[in-house]
């Protein structure tokens, strides 16, 4: 998959897995990932899918309406892909936080719900519900944050809050932030998913 990644200032800190939206590249998130640690490590990673061109993780059917096959290769695929970039790269598997944002969210949320070690924590800016009527595995422990907007014409409300739902009926500690918009990922909602990362994880580790 084509990808970027940045070592950390510090070795024992935490990865970042950046995950892109639709018609977005591994750059897109780069500032988001500076604001929220600028000493993690960062692997960001494009979509391996292209619809009309645009870049992303996995096809859908229709907007809001996913290829459950497809979702369910790719997000085997991604998790592979971390796997063989911990040992490529050097860095903990055990210690990854996804930064995803609408598509990148909706994989993001859908390795929490497939694999129970995949991702140490995950912040999810205007995710979907990837898959429904499927047993999560424990995730217990796990900090999610969900950013969503009220007024998100892709994301409706309640979406973020039947996600917000099913994490945490598996255990994830979860956050949701609403913001008083639509999709577009705010300066506010950044500033949100710091102060969350913050109080949730120091040097990597969760406190």
């Amino acid at each position: 998959m084509k990808h970027l990644f940045q070592k950390g200032k510090n070795e024992s800190q935490i990865t970042l897995l950046l995950l892109h939206g639709t018609g977005g590249t591994e750059q897109d998130l780069l500032p988001v990932a500076e604001q929220i640690d600028s000493n993690a490590n960062v692997l960001s990673v494009r979509g391996n899918v292209l619809e009309n061109g645009m870049a992303r993780f996995f096809k859908r059917i229709s907007p809001g309406v996913f290829d459950q096959e497809d979702l369910l290769f790719r997000t085997k695929e991604l998790n592979k892909f971390l796997d063989e970039s911990a040992k490529k790269y050097d860095f903990d598997r055990r210690k990854m936080i996804a930064v995803g944002y609408s598509n990148g969210a909706n994989i993001a949320a859908s390795l929490l719900f497939h694999y129970r070690d995949a991702l140490k924590g995950a912040i999810l800016h205007h995710p979907m519900v990837p898959v429904r009527n499927k047993e999560l595995p424990d995730l217990s422990g796990t900090p999610v944050f969900i950013g969503a907007g009220i007024n998100d014409p892709i994301c409706p409300a309640e979406e973020s809050k039947e996600l917000g739902s099913l994490l945490t009926e598996a255990g994830a500690d979860v956050a949701l932030h609403w913001e008083n918009k639509g999709h577009s990922l705010t300066a506010t909602e950044v500033e949100e998913a710091s102060e969350w990362y913050a109080k949730n994880f120091k040097n990597g580790f969760k406190q």
